[in-house]
């Protein structure tokens, strides 16, 4: 029977530590809770250190609980040695329970769990797709003996994790799993004519400290890939626009988040590249004002660089969707209509453009593009004149984002001022 108290904690209570326990640490004992979701990262790794520290300073603390739902390690080979050795020769049994519901344990968090002093599952978790073993045989043994050739490739639901042996019991709650820890004390009171089992000793749980919060979450695949691109299209976005703005700081922001996730995971550069370019890509069509080759070139980039930005760790589809949709709408309409709204209105003036020389980057008959001071612009040929690419052009116009343009050599030379005030 799973203890009640803990079941339907109230999480505020569990915050601030103490929960669970009639009793005091001094008269029966404490038992320290930690919460384990997502990667096993830096982060996770000095917050588990840290709390078998706590643990061990305290005579009164019998025992260390991970609850543990986690798809594998972001760590080196050197860090994760580290980790197991502290675990495994930790004064405090370290016992871990997988759960709740619905949790998993894989790759690398599945040896954790083979290293703890004990383990259960809750109903409706998994275990397993433990590869080949990443902690070093001769220090810490063959882990889940020959039962590991039946997780290398695949998980298997709790009931036969327990069968084969992977875990030492079942374990609905939390609650369960503390019941059966060696020391963890309780009494049998009575609760509506009906016997039960209320603990004596106290649990706390230890919460992850905000800015580790943060640092974690920032270091998750999904996040880490979101805040990268949206830091670069906001970025792109800031370029185009006069003065520093809200934009270029939120991206730069974004930017030095992403840049932390990315350190922390298992980041392909080829991935990075990828994404770089494509706003590049990007850049050189967002500046005539219509989406054009480069940004089927910027697409097909940021597709690319967003399905290799990871080894061995992955992005869920939901989220390569959200980001590849999201960029390529913002890239298609949102940018080319913010650089026409900006080179409409009258604030920018550019009547110094008129009777300018540029040179014609793509045959225009009438429309394409010309390079003028080192800058391309869409442009129009006056009066529907046939120019060749590579010919000498003089500006005699302006429309939005759109240069009206003649042969410099031989035009009609009418041109048209733009109204007062642009």
């Amino acid at each position: 029977m799973g203890l009640l108290l803990l079941s339907g904690q109230d999480p505020a209570r569990a915050a601030t530590g103490q929960t669970g326990g009639s009793g005091t640490c001094a008269e029966h004992g404490c038992v320290n809770v930690i919460e384990i979701d997502g990667l096993v990262d830096e982060v996770v790794a000095d917050f588990i250190e840290a709390s078998i520290d706590e643990s061990e300073s305290e005579r009164e603390v019998i025992g260390l609980v991970l609850q543990l739902d986690s798809p594998g390690v972001a760590l080196d080979s050197g860090r994760l040695e580290r980790l197991a050795e502290n675990i495994q020769d930790a004064a405090v049994p370290v016992s871990v329970w997988i759960g709740p519901s619905g949790a998993e344990a894989l790759d690398g968090a599945a040896e954790l769990v083979a290293l703890a002093k004990t383990s259960s599952i809750s109903p409706g978790s998994d275990i397993g797709e433990l590869g080949q073993q990443r902690l070093d045989p001769e220090r810490f043994g063959e882990l889940f003996g020959e039962e590991a050739a039946e997780i290398r490739d695949k998980t298997v639901d709790w009931e036969e994790a327990v069968d084969l042996g992977l875990v030492d019991r079942a374990a609905p709650t939390l609650g369960d799993h503390l019941l059966e820890l060696a020391g963890f004390e309780t009494e049998v009171a009575e609760t509506g004519g009906e016997p039960r089992r209320e603990p004596l000793t106290v649990v706390r749980f230890l919460p992850l400290p905000l800015l580790s919060q943060l640092m974690h979450t920032v270091a998750s695949p999904a996040v880490a890939y979101l805040l990268f691109g949206i830091g670069l299209g906001l970025l792109v976005f800031e370029f185009f626009t006069a003065g520093v703005g809200i934009a270029g700081v939120a991206g730069a922001v974004s930017l030095v988040l992403a840049a932390y996730g990315l350190a922390a995971l298992p980041t392909n550069s080829v991935g990075v590249g990828l994404m770089v370019f494509a706003m590049f890509g990007f850049a050189v069509d967002i500046q005539t004002g219509v989406p054009r080759i480069w940004t089927g070139v910027g697409l097909i980039s940021f597709v690319a660089g967003s399905l290799v930005l990871f080894d061995g760790v992955s992005v869920s589809w939901l989220t390569l969707v959200v980001g590849i949709v999201g960029m390529g709408l913002a890239m298609l309409s949102g940018m080319p209509a913010m650089v026409r709204s900006r080179f409409s209105t009258p604030t920018i003036g550019r009547d110094w453009m008129i009777d300018e020389l540029g040179d014609a980057v793509t045959d225009l008959d009438p429309d394409g593009t010309v390079r003028v001071h080192d800058a391309l612009w869409r442009a129009r040929t006056n009066r529907a004149t046939p120019v060749a690419r590579g010919a000498r052009v003089r500006v005699t116009g302006i429309e939005g984002v759109v240069l009206e343009i003649e042969p410099a050599e031989g035009g009609a030379r009418r041109h048209r001022k733009p109204p007062e005030g642009s």
